[in-house]
């Protein structure tokens, strides 16, 4: 997202959702005109919008599927082979960002640790604030947040919930030893 649409808290920008129920559980996917810019797992349908506006107070909402949305939906079931590219719209600092482009590189069934994803993007010292990054991923399993684990092989928080993680963790393993 450039600077002024992130200032500016989404003004100008028409973003279509959509909820959906997966085997993962139930999920909102939002995406602009440049791509996907937010796909949550939901408990509670209002609340799960309520949040995606507050990111984007200023932006416009309709309620419609699109092909960015299906695409997705495709990525989340394919091993993440033949769905093609996800085009992904984000709103985040710079060090965001640099986060989330670091949780990309791993590997469909690998975890990775908070400090050496710090490590991976030159800042070792940043654990704390690369945990907040990834605590603020607004693209569930997109941008595989999930991956990430404590040192200690204690598998941590998790945005959508301890036992979400867990799934998907599971779920990811699952698919890579079939």
């Amino acid at each position: 997202m450039t600077p002024g649409e992130y200032k500016n808290g989404g003004k100008d920008l028409r973003i279509a959702y959509h909820f959906d129920s997966t085997r993962l559980g139930e999920i909102l996917i939002a995406s602009t005109g440049k791509g996907v810019c937010y796909l949550a797992f939901v408990s509670q349908q209002a609340a799960a919008l309520k949040e995606l506006k507050a990111l984007y107070p200023k932006a416009a909402f309709r309620g419609e599927k699109n092909r960015r949305h299906a695409q997705a939906l495709r990525f989340l079931f394919k091993n993440n082979k033949g769905s093609g590219r996800i085009a992904l719209h984000l709103k985040g600092t710079a060090f965001q960002l640099k986060v989330w482009r670091a949780l990309l590189r791993i590997p469909l069934g690998e975890l990775a640790s908070y400090s050496s994803v710090a490590k991976g993007i030159q800042k070792d010292k940043a654990v704390r604030a690369v945990g907040t990054a990834i605590a603020n991923n607004p693209v569930a399993y997109l941008i595989p947040c999930h991956r990430v684990i404590q040192a200690s092989g204690l598998f941590g928080q998790y945005r959508w919930g301890e036992a979400k993680k867990t799934s998907l963790i599971g779920w990811e393993a699952a698919r890579i030893f079939r």
